[in-house]
């Protein structure tokens, strides 16, 4: 379809409707009725009208109708619902019998070809609207799928930032627990679930044991110890984790220390794999993931992959992977 004539009757359905209007009224004046019932304003049919009174003869029903079209035809847009309304009229029209009879064969067919080609016309719009609007869809959910990843980006260097600031804390303890709220954020961000730190207490309320966090990765939930020492992670902090996650069935453990890991420490996790998924990582490779836009699920299945094939509990991205 061309672009006029989205707005306009295409010429060859105009010359069938010059050739059906004026044979569907017996006189002029019935030509002159079934036009404005259509909607034509009066403007466009009162000099036709002042023509009829003054001589029946100056003018044809086909002269009149071909000038009241042809106008109405070049109001563009503005008479849109107009020709929608006489092309309503046309292809509706039932009342042969009122013709004259030599009329009546024409009208029924030129009837029949307008129906065919509105309906040809009507089904390629159809199928335009609906390709406009897969169109449309599909733009609005690939502008949607980037503002996400516009915000995903917005939030995780505001992460970055944040993480960054935890270098300059003087206290331990702050800086821990500052810690571990970063990395639920962290977490969040790349749509983990998580649960945030807690305490279990015995029955006099006496604290017992002191979990950092928990996250869920493919359904699989691991327990998460978080520590920022100046000295790398020894047995010891490793063990208790360790105590923890096999006091739960089928929980994994994550331990992610700033300070690295003592030799014996990565082979009491590596034993531990006999029993458990253990894995262990560095708070210098989620420095590099947000950098670098990575994303925190698949880096917790790459080190849980490898420490179950391969049985290295600890493996660098960036270094290893």
């Amino acid at each position: 379809m061309r672009h006029d004539e989205a707005y306009h009757w295409p010429p060859e359905l105009l010359e069938l409707l010059i050739d059906t209007v004026p044979r569907l009224s017996k006189s002029k004046e019935g030509v002159l009725t079934f036009l404005r019932s259509a909607g034509i304003s009066e403007d466009l049919l009162r000099g036709h009208r002042k023509l009829l009174q003054a001589d029946r003869n100056a003018v044809s029903k086909f002269k009149m109708v071909r000038d009241v079209l042809g106008r109405l035809n070049e109001q563009g847009d503005a008479a849109l619902p107009v020709r929608r309304q006489l092309l309503r009229h046309v292809t509706e029209f039932q009342e042969f019998t009122t013709l004259w009879k030599q009329d009546r064969s024409m009208a029924k067919g030129n009837i029949a070809d307008i129906r065919s080609i509105v309906n040809t016309r009507d089904a390629f719009t159809r199928m335009q609207q609906e390709r406009d609007a897969e169109r449309d869809e599909r733009l609005a959910a690939q502008r949607a799928k980037q503002e996400e990843a516009n915000r995903r980006r917005q939030r995780i260097q505001g992460l970055k930032d944040q993480l960054a600031q935890l270098f300059s804390h003087t206290n331990p303890q702050a800086r821990g627990l500052a810690l571990e709220q970063v990395l639920n954020s962290i977490f969040d961000a790349d749509g983990i679930l998580i649960r945030d730190s807690f305490t279990l207490r015995n029955e006099e309320g006496v604290a017992g044991e002191q979990i950092d966090g928990v996250i869920e990765v493919d359904g699989a939930l691991y327990l998460v110890e978080v520590k920022w020492w100046n000295r790398p992670i020894d047995v010891d902090p490793v063990s208790r984790h360790l105590v923890r996650v096999f006091t739960r069935a089928e929980a994994r453990g994550l331990f992610i220390s700033a300070s690295g890991y003592t030799r014996p420490a990565i082979q009491e996790c590596a034993n531990a794999l006999n029993h458990r998924v253990i894995v262990l990582g560095e708070l210098k490779e989620l420095v590099l993931l947000l950098e670098r836009q990575g994303s925190i699920s698949d880096w917790v299945r790459h080190k849980t992959h490898t420490a179950t094939v391969d049985r290295r509990p600890l493996v660098l991205f960036a270094e290893d992977f």
